[in-house]
Formats: structure tokens, sequence, C-alpha cells
């Protein structure tokens, strides 16, 4: 039974696999018949798309064919019309140049006639001038005949007369036109003078040699003095000043030729007895600061001087001189007072005259720069005042103008005569000046000077109006036997190279400091 049932299942196992076979190709040849259908169908489709797409292509190509040629027709019109418009052009030109060449042939026919004409002209011409030549020589011939004169010697004689003729009337018409401008030009110079000097206030105060220190009360006399005079000695040697404490009720006299060391010697004592240390050392500090202070104060000046005058750009040295001249007299006439009022009258003189004020009154407060120098030199004023000017790069004008304005130099420019007039307005007024004055500081100054030329001489300082001469050497250089010699000698030279009222003294002065400093 069992080997029944494994036959009829293995029967019916080969009968299904037979039939699955059946099947499975059956199916696989219907899905190879629908491929192929549907590979027919897209192979269609394709040839259909790629017929469209020629076509729509061989469009495009036609249209793009039909567009190209229209342009390059379009091209070709242009050019050809470019063509003919140019082809126009020339043949215009060519009718305006043939136009022309029938003209200028014309012009040269016409041209050829005239200067055969013209020559013809010539000829006649010059076969008159040769008639009329012969005729005038044999006038001349006959004119020198009668007047017994050749025609160079009539000829002379008739220039002689005319130009001694014309002389005789120019020397009258010059010297009339001369005598005019000048009574026309003092007139006018008289009426610039008078209105420039009546539009300037100008101060009539002179300073003298002395200054004189109020104190509170005599018993800082004593002070200033200090135990056996040591004080007042280091004082008078600090600043060149001479102290004269007399019987004037609280008042100390400062006398010296020179205004700035007057005043470091008021401001020093005035230092000292507001503080009340009063004594060699302190002295010495208070004096230099003053010194110092002064510097300040002289550029201050000099500064404030040029902003009210107007006058801008100056070099500072050139401002710090200015400031400098406050403290320096002229003929008794304070220097900076005298350069203010030449720069106004310069100022006003060169508006009258239709000049640059600015540039007048540039050169009119700097006329007098060379008397406040650092240094002493054989130079005048007016010439070292130019050389400063021109060191500081200030105008050629006002450089020929300082160095013009007491005829050491040419004037080559029209301010520098207005600096000149006006120097000799401020300094010609009633009460401008005292020759005096100028020449006792002239004195006291070449006093000081000749100590100064000795080797070994520190400070040299001209006292007691003039009648003594203190002379500070230094320790290292010059020996107390030394000093002796060194009076002698200076005395000596004063007696035999200056002229001097009375007598003078000569006090040389060696002092020996050691300085230690404790720490």
């Amino acid at each position: 039974m069992d080997a029944l049932t494994y036959i009829i299942g293995g029967v019916s196992l080969a009968v299904g696999i037979v039939a699955g076979k059946f099947i499975f190709a059956k199916n696989t040849q219907k899905q190879i018949d629908d491929a192929e259908s549907q590979a027919k169908k897209i192979l269609a489709d394709a040839q259909t798309n790629a017929e469209n797409l020629k076509k729509e292509r061989l469009l495009e190509a036609k249209e793009k064919f039909v567009q190209l040629k229209a342009e390059h027709d379009k091209d070709v019109l242009e050019r050809n019309k470019k063509i003919n418009e140019a082809e126009g052009r020339i043949r215009q030109k060519e009718q305006t140049i043939n136009q022309k060449v029938e003209q200028t042939e014309k012009q040269i026919k016409e041209n050829d006639a005239i200067k055969d004409n013209l020559n013809r002209q010539i000829e006649v011409v010059n076969l008159k001038r040769t008639e009329l030549e012969k005729h005038q020589e044999e006038h001349i011939r006959r004119l020198e005949k009668i007047a017994g004169l050749t025609a160079e010697e009539a000829k002379s004689q008739l220039v002689e007369s005319l130009k001694q003729e014309a002389h005789t009337q120019a020397l009258a018409l010059q010297q009339e036109i001369i005598d005019d401008a000048k009574q026309k030009a003092n007139k006018e110079a008289r009426k610039i003078i008078i209105q420039s000097i009546q539009r300037t206030a100008a101060e009539q105060a002179i300073e003298n040699s002395i200054t004189v220190f109020n104190l509170e009360s005599d018993e800082i006399k004593g002070q200033i003095i200090g135990r056996e005079g040591r004080n007042i000695r280091a004082i008078e040697a600090a600043t060149g000043v001479d102290l004269i404490v007399d019987d004037t009720p609280e008042a100390i006299i400062l006398s010296s030729f020179d205004p700035l060391r007057r005043e470091i010697a008021r401001l020093s004592l005035q230092r000292l007895v507001a503080d009340g240390r009063i004594h060699p050392a302190r002295i010495e500090e208070v004096v230099e600061k003053t010194r110092r202070q002064i510097e300040e104060q002289v550029m201050e000046i000099g500064e404030r001087t040029v902003i009210e005058l107007g006058i801008h750009g100056l070099h500072k040295e050139l401002v710090r001189l200015v400031g400098k001249m406050r403290f320096r007299s002229s003929y008794g006439q304070n220097l900076l007072m005298h350069s203010r009022e030449v720069a106004n009258l310069c100022g006003i003189m060169a508006a009258e005259l239709g000049l640059n004020p600015k540039l007048a009154k540039r050169a009119g407060l700097l006329h007098d720069i060379g008397k406040v120098p650092d240094e002493e030199t054989e130079l005048s004023h007016a010439l070292l005042g130019a050389k400063l000017a021109e060191k500081y790069g200030e105008n050629p004008a006002v450089v020929n103008a300082i160095g013009a304005h007491h005829d050491e130099m040419e004037m080559a420019y029209v301010i520098a005569p207005i600096v000149q007039a006006c120097d000799a307005i401020s300094g010609a007024r009633p009460g401008a000046r005292r020759e005096i004055m100028q020449q006792y500081l002239q004195r006291i100054k070449e006093l000081e000077a000749l100590a100064m030329a000795y080797q070994g001489v520190e400070k040299a300082y001209a006292i007691q109006a003039g009648r003594e001469l203190r002379v500070i050497v230094e320790a290292e250089k010059v020996s107390d036997a030394d000093s002796d010699k060194l009076s002698f000698e200076i005395a000596q030279k004063i007696m035999t190279e200056m002229t001097y009222p009375g007598q003078i003294k000569v006090t040389v002065i060696r002092e020996k400091r050691a300085v230690n400093v404790a720490r």
C-alpha cells in the first residue's frame, strides 16, 4: 500500500513538474511577445520623434539662414550706401580741387601780366629817377656855386644850429619841470610828514641812570647792608649795580648805566626783602632766578609789541631782541619806545604814499635791532641789524632799509628813505634825546669792555657813575699776585686810552670758593 502510494505520489509529482514547465514556458512566450510588441512601439515612437525633431531643426535652420541673410543684405546695403557717399564726397573734392587749380592757373596768368606791367613801370621809374638825380646834382652844384659852400658843410651848419637851439630849449624846459616838481614834492612831503607826526602820540619821558627802590622801613637797610657790608657787596657783585644807601628815608638808590641790570637788581631786592632771608648764597640764587625771569619777560614784551603793531611771522630771536630793546636807551631815549614810534610813523607814511604799510612798519620796528646784540662786534648797529634780519629770513626790502637808515648801505627799495626819515623825525623831536647821556653810556661800556679783554676776567662792572671799575676774576686762572698786576695794568690802560673826568678806581676781586654737598 505504501509502495503504491509512493508510486502514485511520484507520478503526481512528475505530472506536476511537467505541467509547471508547460505553464512557465507558456508565460515566458507571452512575455517575449509583449516585449517585442513594446519594443516595436518604442521604435516607432522614436522614429516619429526623430522625424519631428528633424523637421523642427530644419525649420530653425531655415529661419536662422533667412535672418542671417537679411542681416547680411542690410550690411551690404549700408556699406554700399557709405561707399556711394564716399564716392560723392570724393567727386565733390575733385570738382573743388579742379576749380582751385583753374583759379590758381588763372591767378598765375594774371600775376604774370601784373609782373610784366610792374617791370615796365619800374623801368620807367628808374629812367625818371636817373633824370631826377641828374637834375638834383645840377641844382646842388648851382646852389653850392651861389652859396660858396658844399652841401655837407651847409648840412653840418644847419644841424649844429638846430642842435644848439634844441639844447637851449630843452635846458629851459628841464629847469622849469625840475622847479615845479621840487615845489610840489616839498609841499607834498611836508603834508605827509605833518600828517604822520600828528597821528602818532609819542612819550616824552626819558629814563635816567638810577632807580629808586622804596622800603617799608629804614630797618631793612641794615639787613640789606649785612654784617660788615657783605650782603650789599654780594648784591653789587652779582648784579653789577651800585647800591647807594644814604639818609634818604625808606629808599635805596640803584645806580647803573644798564637798565637791564637795574631791573634785575630791583626785582632781586624786592624778592629778598619779601622773603626776609638776606645772605650771600641766597642773594646769588635770587639774582640768577630773577635773571631767568627777566629773559622770559623780555620775550613777553617782544611778543606783546609785535602783536600791538600788527606784525606777523617775525622770527622768535628777533622777537626776543625787540623785547630786549625795552631795557636799552639811545641818546637817553628808550630804544623800544623809539622803535615803536618809528614803526608807526613808517606805517602811516607808507600808507599815504600808496606803499605797503605792514612792510614799512616791520622795517621801522627792526631798524635799531643792531643796538641790542648778544655779543659785541665791530660792525655799526645799522649793518649788524641788517645782518641779523637777513640771518633770520626777513624780506630783502626790510634788510636794505635797516642797513641804509644811516647811509652805510645803498638804498635799493622805496621804504628805505621812509625809515630814514621817520628815524630822524622820532629822534629830532623836542626832549627825545640827550647827547651827554649817550656819551656817558658809551664811555661806561668802553670801560667795562676794556677790563673784559684781559685773560681770566669773569665779570666787569662800572659803578659809582663810572668812578669805580669792579673786576671779578676766576680764582683758578688768576692768583693773588696776578690780581695786583691786573689792577695796575687796567688802571694804566685806562689812563692812556680813555678820556674821563676825575679819577677811576680799579678794584680786582678774587674769591676762592669750596663747595661740597652733604647727603
